[in-house]
């Protein structure tokens, strides 16, 4: 495809809104250089004890604060601006993508009710992030229903609807607040929301509603199933049902207030929002049939495309269009990944070691990567189970939790660490299993993500999944593909492959399993899949009881 001429705009602007931050590159249009980048961290991050008035939480609650968004449009995109050296003028277009099932309540005109005044001690009216696992019994009833009443879109969920999902969060405000149901004029996701406040009008993408909100064939759960669940569960569909548009499409351009926060013009093409881990399929060139990517963050998403459908047991979706026109989208995940490896380090580290790491001028992940590579497979004894989050692709339960077994009074940190990160490995090799039993060949890995950095994992992963591992070259993989994405939207190609090959990023390096190490390997994995059976599918509900009495000594 022709390429702007010289002196014509040749820019895009892509934001991710993850976890934590926010990030703003500045793309170039010709060849996908990032020419500038900026990051803003939120100011509430993730809200999971108190509201900001105070007002506490039970727990298993995630909620996020909604300026903590617009704060990145405020602060970080004039940002990357200024340090791309780019004119506003020369910016096609701008896209966004956010986590997901990120959804928040709000007024007809797109105002969040946790906005309102009488409404900001009101936990409901927030927006509920997606590791937000308070609505587990919610999703228990949701799948007792639907696979009573043989509802035909379940498969294309592996079976199961997962607590972090739009329907199990809704239900749960209608059920715990029904005030802050009557008053929401609309359930949107953040990446739809966002968009919503850059160009002034509704717009849902086909990706989140169909992974997050069941809708497939054209229409979401019926109204006859959701009174199955409530009999007032029936009116989320006019909350939820907005105007619907493919990834790549172009959702408006921005409002006068828009233009002000971002520095760019009035009317700058908005691209449709989406899913941060399905735009870096872009980002990662991984948009064609049986190149599988992997998103290793806070928790990993593993997507990709194929030319036909297939029912994968304990997939997290599977969408017609959900990551390119054209193409069944597959997507599956693990809830905790960068998150168990945080809370090991913050809760459990020695002060020694923080000591040590200090005194070598290292992290403390670092440290502890470089005592656990000199193990060998297996020398540490140990077995864990990475369901600190609770267990989303197979088994879609979020009220399991972390396992670790083998502990000696020999047992030293760096062995728990090791552990955990095979434990993750354990988890993504689980899922590709399941897709290649279910007849969806994965053909090419790409790993993409913050985690990315962490050498010791890739050689864990490339071993444990016996297959060669493709980290992308990209520090912002779903910022670029956001940009991609308000690249297609821009006009300045005709679809997101197109964008894609053009303007994704290459690959920093490919690392190959080691066939020694990969058969130990084999030895391992069939004993986490023994113990991945008993504390998952049966064997024993202590993991379920244990976290009923946990909730018993909180009461919300």
């Amino acid at each position: 495809m022709a390429q702007p001429a010289a002196g014509s705009p040749r820019h895009v602007v892509g934001v991710d809104f993850g976890t934590l931050s926010g990030r703003a590159v500045v793309v170039d249009v010709a060849d996908g250089a990032v020419r500038g980048e900026a990051v803003h961290e939120y100011r509430y991050g993730v809200i999971t004890e108190r509201l900001p008035d105070g007002t506490p939480l039970p727990p298993d609650w995630a909620l996020q604060y909604p300026d903590d968004h617009r704060e990145v449009l405020r602060i970080a995109v004039p940002a990357a601006l200024r340090a791309a050296g780019v004119r506003p003028e020369d910016v096609l277009g701008i896209g966004v993508d956010a986590t997901s099932c990120t959804v928040l309540p709000t007024r007809a005109d797109g105002t969040p009710l946790c906005e309102l005044p009488d409404l900001a001690g009101r936990p409901h009216a927030y927006p509920k992030l997606w590791k937000h696992h308070a609505a587990q019994r919610q999703a228990a009833r949701i799948n007792d229903v639907a696979a009573a009443r043989g509802e035909a879109w379940l498969p294309r969920y592996g079976g199961r609807v997962s607590a972090e999902w739009q329907l199990a969060k809704a239900l749960e405000v209608l059920e715990d607040d029904p005030e802050v149901f009557d008053r929401a004029e609309r359930f949107i996701e953040t990446a739809d929301w966002l968009v919503w406040q850059l160009c002034g009008r509704e717009t849902r993408n086909v990706s989140a509603a169909g992974y997050k909100g069941l809708r497939q064939d054209g229409q979401y759960p019926s109204a006859e199933f959701l009174r199955a669940l409530h009999p007032r569960l029936d009116g989320l569909l006019p909350r939820i049902d907005g105007p619907l548009a493919p990834l790549g499409a172009r959702a408006g351009g921005l409002t006068a207030e828009a233009a002000r926060w971002t520095g760019l013009p009035v009317g700058t093409a908005v691209a449709v929002g989406a899913i941060d881990a399905h735009v870096t399929a872009a980002a990662a060139r991984s948009v064609e049939p049986g190149r599988m990517l992997a998103v290793l963050g806070t928790s990993t998403c593993l997507i990709m495309n194929a030319t036909a459908y297939h029912e994968v047991p304990g997939v997290c979706g599977v969408v017609d269009g959900g990551v390119t026109t054209g193409a069944w989208g597959y997507e599956a995940g693990q809830s905790g990944v960068g998150d168990i490896f945080a809370w090991y380090v913050r809760n459990a580290l020695p002060a020694g070691y923080a000591d040590e790491a200090r005194r070598r001028g290292l992290s403390p992940y670092e440290l502890l990567d470089d005592l656990a590579a000199a193990q060998p497979v297996g020398g540490h004894g140990l077995l864990a189970l990475d369901w600190h989050s609770g267990n989303r692709s197979v088994l879609m339960d979020h009220e399991l939790s972390g396992v670790l077994i083998g502990l000696t009074l020999a047992t030293r940190p760096e062995d728990i660490w090791r552990a955990l990160l095979e434990a993750t490995a354990f988890g993504a090799r689980t899922v590709v299993d399941a897709f290649t039993a279910a007849g969806v060949a994965v053909e090419e890995l790409t790993v993409a993500g913050g985690l990315t950095g962490n050498r010791l994992l890739l050689r864990i992963y490339a071993d444990v999944l016996a297959r060669p591992l493709h980290v992308l070259d990209s520090a912002h993989p779903a910022a670029l593909g956001a940009a991609i994405h308000a690249a297609v939207a821009a006009g300045a190609y005709p679809d997101v492959p197109a964008a894609s090959a053009v303007m994704g990023a290459g690959r920093r390096e490919t690392w190959r399993p080691d066939p020694a190490r990969a058969a130990a390997y084999d030895e391992l994995y069939a004993e986490y899949r023994a113990l991945h059976d008993h504390f998952g599918r049966g064997g024993t509900d202590v993991l379920h009881r244990l976290r009923a009495l946990r909730h018993r000594a909180h009461p919300r």
